[in-house]
């Protein structure tokens, strides 16, 4: 693993990676993938497509999964800053239902990898970003299924640096069910 350091969360299956960034007074250079640095990290998945989103200042995407195609990510930032959240809903899980979260930016680098098996959403905190990602299955229309980015009962908490006001987040996120509700149509106690 020579291009890549990789952190384990609270959370297990979810990983912080950190390349290896060669840089000089004309700029810089990193490895953004490299399949054998991955796999021997433990991510042995296989990407099948990239997307890319720009959104601005208090833009809330999320919190999002597809309920019958799942997709593990590889999420990074390109340009900007956002606060990025990851939700366990792998049921039998000892952390079914936390949260994990972390900042994301043009600067840092870092990279988040959240596997198949949780919902996924992120906040922008600078005043642009584009945020781009790998994902192991393809989107499938109709396959959309998320939670409620303020849920008490998930309890996730957003940075201060945008003020919940501030938030811009569409019908269809503002709408998704309770994880009381997920629970509930899962028929899980």
């Amino acid at each position: 693993m020579g291009q890549i350091s990789v952190e384990t969360c609270e959370i297990e299956g979810l990983k912080v990676i950190t390349p290896a960034v060669h840089g000089d007074e004309r700029g810089y250079f990193m490895e953004t993938y490299n399949y054998n640095d991955f796999k021997e990290a433990g991510i042995d998945e296989v990407f099948v497509q990239d997307n890319q989103s720009s959104s601005t200042r208090g833009v809330l995407r999320g919190m999002h999964f597809q309920k019958n195609f799942p997709q593990g990510k590889l999420v990074r930032v390109i340009r900007g800053e956002v606060y990025d959240v990851a939700v366990d809903l792998r049921e039998g899980s000892k952390t079914f239902g936390k949260w994990f979260g972390l900042t994301l930016s043009a600067e840092n680098k870092k990279m988040f990898y959240i596997p198949k098996g949780f919902a996924h959403g992120f906040l922008v905190i600078s005043d642009i970003a584009e945020f781009a990602y790998k994902c192991t299955d393809f989107y499938h229309a109709g396959d959309d299924g998320g939670l409620r980015y303020n849920d008490p009962a998930i309890g996730i908490e957003w940075p201060d640096k945008v003020a919940p006001a501030e938030y811009n987040v569409n019908e269809r996120d503002r709408n998704w069910q309770s994880f009381e509700e997920y629970k509930k149509e899962r028929g899980i106690k």
